[in-house]
């Protein structure tokens, strides 16, 4: 990838509204999101495995989940208030780059077998993830409003790539890791250290013209104020103040619930005899759900609305649910069906409500808000990891999963209510 200038100057729009740098920006965008899901999924998929194997307790197994959704929290205002001020480039960059040290004392702490620095690297690790979702809105600052669903599906779907190999090179970076002195469950976290590190590198050194930074310039020399058309005006969803708060509602209602089942779903799944790569086939599928349909839900946003496809979300959500809980525990196939569905409502959510979020939030504030917002995202998910350790011990895995489908269906209603005020 070389950083030679674009033909056509950045700030000069096409005849269609398209910045040309916008896809330079998606280009970049997209190679660090391939590298960044190896980082994000490999540690998924043996986070809960690593802690009970140290701790020897199923009822904490959800701890180093909410351990580094809670660090993404904390990451996720960071990278915002670092965007606001610098740009993307510097806030991502330093994000990845926080994951790939966390990855490096996950390693650390299971050499030493010494719980208490593993919980406190993951919970740096977490930065990684928050760094992951915060690069959607990367993609989003350079796009017309009537696209900008799509250009989120495009950064959500290169995480795709990593996403799936991650998980699927479980057992054979736990095999590698044994033969350095390493313990096999620590294996993936030597793929997340360097995965992230790389990501941290390509967006430092090609992410130029920074997105943000642009948007801004462009919003500037807009004298008059552009216009907005008939396209722009179906785009967006709901004046400013209910835009952020159901598009917020949305993601971390979808959060909380895909959090909680797929944290879980190892642990139920070894609990019952499945191996490694049986875990990390159906966690694959997951994550596959997660991020390779974007393209299609970016049309769909962007084609039928934010807000029908914020209730399709919630809809599928609870398909999920009621087949995780009806699913033998014994067959993989609809344990693979269900954590499918999982992904599937958790993109519907994320995509609908980041456009509902980038239409509803000026250029003037707009990184410090996303970085709030996903705040409240992070902390959803931890608390969804943290309980559903519990609720399984207390009531069993097909519980956990009833009851988060049940309550992804609280999008319902603020949809309702927000497209009837409209």
């Amino acid at each position: 990838m070389t950083s030679t200038a674009p033909a056509t100057p950045p700030g000069i729009r096409d005849a269609d509204g398209t910045v040309p740098a916008q896809r330079r920006v998606l280009r970049v965008l997209v190679a660090a999101q391939v590298l960044s899901g190896a980082g994000l999924a490999a540690g998924v998929t043996v986070g809960g495995l690593l802690a009970q194997d140290m701790l020897g307790s199923t009822g904490l197994a959800g701890l180093p989940s909410a351990l580094f959704t809670t660090g993404s929290a904390l990451a996720a205002v960071t990278v915002g208030r670092i965007s606001q001020r610098g740009g993307r480039r510097p806030g991502l960059a330093a994000g990845y780059l926080t994951g790939a040290v966390g990855s490096a004392g996950v390693i650390v702490a299971a050499v030493l077998d010494h719980p208490v620095l593993l919980f406190l690297a993951l919970f740096v690790y977490g930065a990684g993830s928050a760094t992951n979702l915060q690069a959607r809105y990367a993609g989003a600052d350079l796009a017309t409003p009537d696209r900008r669903a799509r250009a989120v599906s495009t950064v959500l779907v290169a995480t795709t790539l990593g996403g799936v190999a991650g998980p699927n090179l479980a057992a054979p970076t736990g095999t590698f890791a044994e033969t350095l002195g390493i313990p096999h469950l620590a294996g993936p976290f030597l793929l997340s250290g360097v995965a992230y590190a790389l990501a941290a590198l390509v967006l430092a050194v090609w992410l130029r013209p920074d997105p943000l930074l642009l948007a801004r310039e462009l919003a500037a020399d807009a004298v008059p104020p552009e216009k907005p058309t008939a396209s722009d005006a179906k785009a967006a969803p709901a004046p400013r103040d209910a835009g952020v708060v159901v598009g917020a509602l949305v993601m971390i209602l979808t959060q909380l619930v895909m959090v909680a089942v797929m944290t879980m779903t190892p642990i139920h799944m070894h609990d019952h005899g499945h191996g490694t790569a049986a875990t990390g086939l159906v966690i694959a599928l997951h994550i596959a759900a997660m991020y390779l349909p974007s393209p299609l839900t970016g049309w769909l946003v962007d084609r039928y609305g934010r807000l029908a496809m914020a209730a399709a979300s919630g809809v599928t959500l609870l398909a999920a649910g009621v087949v995780a809980a009806l699913a033998p525990a014994d067959s993989v196939g609809p344990l693979a069906l269900a954590l499918a569905l999982l992904g599937l409502g958790w993109n519907l959510g994320l995509v609908a409500g980041t456009a509902i979020i980038t239409d509803a939030v000026p250029l003037a504030n707009r990184a410090r808000t996303q970085g709030l917002v996903d705040v409240s995202i992070a902390l959803a998910g931890a608390t969804g990891g943290m309980a559903s350790g519990i609720v399984v011990a207390a009531a069993g895995y097909p519980v956990l999963a009833l009851t988060g489908g049940v309550l992804a269906l609280a999008v319902l209603p603020a949809v309702a209510v927000t497209a009837y005020r409209r």
